[in-house]
C-alpha cells in the first residue's frame, strides 16, 4: 500500500535505521490536532506522537500531512504510534500570521504546488506573489490555477495579471463546472507523484480534487456575495489518492500567509526584478536615487509595474523584519542562558564560603 503512496528506494534507504528497530513506515494522510491518520501496509491506522518525540521534537518537527513516519503499529487496534519523521524532501513552510515564532508546514514531499485564486472580485496578484515565494521556496514546482473560469467576465485581464505575477510557472484557467481546463491540469498529476493545493478560503480547492477524484471527498461551499470571499469549509489538511494513481492534498484557506527563509523563493518569484538589479552601475544600489539605476529606469518607462515593485519591497521588507526580530530573540536568550550561569556560579561561591 505504501507504495500508492510514494515509498522509493530512497525511502527505503533512509529508514534501514528505523526496521532495524522493529518499526513500519506510513505516510501521514490526514491531520487533526494531537492526531493522525497514517497509510501503511496494514492499512491507514489511527495514529499518536510517542512521548519522546512530543518532548524531543524542534519547531517545525511535528509530523504534517505529506510526511513519512516511522511507526509501532497495533493493526489490531487500528493504531499505531509515530516513533519518528523521516527528512523531508520538500516542506512547503508558513510563518503563523499572528507570531514571528510559529513554524507550520503546510504539506511535506510535494512534489506539484497548485497555488489556485478564483477569478473573481477578490483576485490578488500580490497575494499570488506572497504564495510563489513560499512555493519557490519549498523546493516544489509551482503552478498557478485559476478557479471559477466560467463565471468571469473579464478572463482575458486576469489571466494576464497572473502571468505577469508568476514568471517561470504556468497558469492554467480552469472550471470544474464545465471541464474547461481539467484536462491541462490532469497532466500535472503524475501517479505516486504529490500536489498541494493553497489559497485562501472559497477558491475552489475542494472542488477541484472532488473533480479530479471524480467522487465528493470533499465539502465544499459558495462564496459569499457581499466581498466575493469564500467561507471555510475545509478544515483539516488530508491527502486523497486519485484514481489516476496520483496523490493531491487539500489545505484548509489561508487568506494570512506570513513568509518564513523565503530569500531563495523570493529570488525565483520576482526573477524579472533580480535580472534588473544586476544591470545597475553599482552592485550596492539602492534603486532610489543613484545614478545608472536599472530599476528606476524600469519603473519609468513602464517596463516595471510600480504595484509589483511596491509588491516586492513589502515581501523583502517582511522578510527583513522576521531575521531582525528572530536575531533579537537569540540574543535575549542567549543573555538569559548566560545570566542563569553567572548566577549559579555566584550561588556556588558563596556555598563554598568565598564570598
Amino acid at each position: 500500500m505504501i507504495e500508492q503512496f510514494g515509498w522509493s528506494d530512497a525511502l527505503s534507504h533512509d529508514f534501514a535505521p528505523h526496521a532495524a528497530q522493529g518499526h513500519i513506515a506510513g505516510r501521514v494522510t490526514v491531520q487533526h490536532r494531537g492526531l493522525y491518520t497514517v497509510a501503511t501496509n496494514f492499512g491507514g491506522l489511527s495514529a499518536q506522537l510517542s512521548g519522546r518525540l512530543m518532548s524531543e521534537a524542534e519547531e517545525g518537527g511535528y509530523p504534517a500531512v505529506g510526511d513519512w513516519v516511522a511507526l509501532v503499529p497495533r493493526p489490531e487496534e487500528g493504531k499505531a504510534t509515530i516513533q519518528a519523521v523521516l527528512p523531508r524532501r520538500t516542506a512547503f513552510l508558513r510563518k503563523a500570521a499572528d507570531s514571528v515564532q510559529a513554524t507550520q508546514v503546510v504539506a511535506a514531499n510535494v512534489d506539484v504546488a497548485f497555488l489556485v485564486a478564483s477569478m473573481n472580485a477578490d483576485f490578488s496578484a500580490r497575494r499570488l506573489e506572497r504564495y510563489l515565494a513560499s512555493a519557490w521556496q519549498s523546493g516544489a514546482q509551482p503552478v498557478v490555477v485559476l478557479t471559477k473560469a466560467d463565471l468571469c467576465l473579464d478572463a482575458e485581464r486576469i489571466v494576464a495579471e497572473a502571468e505577469a505575477a508568476a514568471i517561470g510557472a504556468p497558469v492554467l484557467a480552469v472550471s470544474a463546472v464545465t471541464g474547461a481546463g481539467m484536462e491541462a491540469l490532469a497532466a500535472h498529476l503524475k501517479p505516486r507523484e504529490t500536489c498541494v493545493l493553497v489559497g485562501s478560503s472559497g477558491v475552489g480547492k475542494s472542488t477541484l480534487v472532488n473533480a479530479l477524484a471524480g467522487d465528493q471527498r470533499m465539502d465544499t461551499g459558495a462564496i459569499r456575495e457581499d466581498d466575493a470571499r469564500g467561507r471555510h469549509t475545509t478544515t483539516h489538511r488530508e491527502l486523497v489518492l486519485l484514481p489516476s494513481g496520483a496523490l493531491i492534498l487539500d489545505t484548509p484557506g489561508m487568506r494570512e500567509f506570513g513568509l518564513l527563509d523565503a530569500d531563495e523563493g523570493l529570488d525565483a518569484a520576482f526573477e524579472d526584478i533580480e535580472a534588473l538589479a544586476l544591470q545597475c552601475r553599482f552592485r550596492d544600489c539602492g534603486h532610489k536615487n543613484e545614478p545608472g539605476c536599472a530599476v528606476r529606469e524600469a519603473l519609468e518607462t513602464g517596463a516595471l509595474e510600480e504595484a509589483r515593485w511596491r509588491g516586492f519591497q513589502k515581501l523583502q521588507r517582511e522578510l527583513n523584519f522576521l531575521e531582525s526580530k528572530e536575531d533579537r530573540a537569540a540574543r535575549q536568550a542567549n543573555r538569559k542562558h548566560w545570566i542563569a550561569i553567572s548566577k549559579a556560579q555566584k550561588a556556588g561561591r558563596k556555598t563554598k564560603g568565598e564570598w
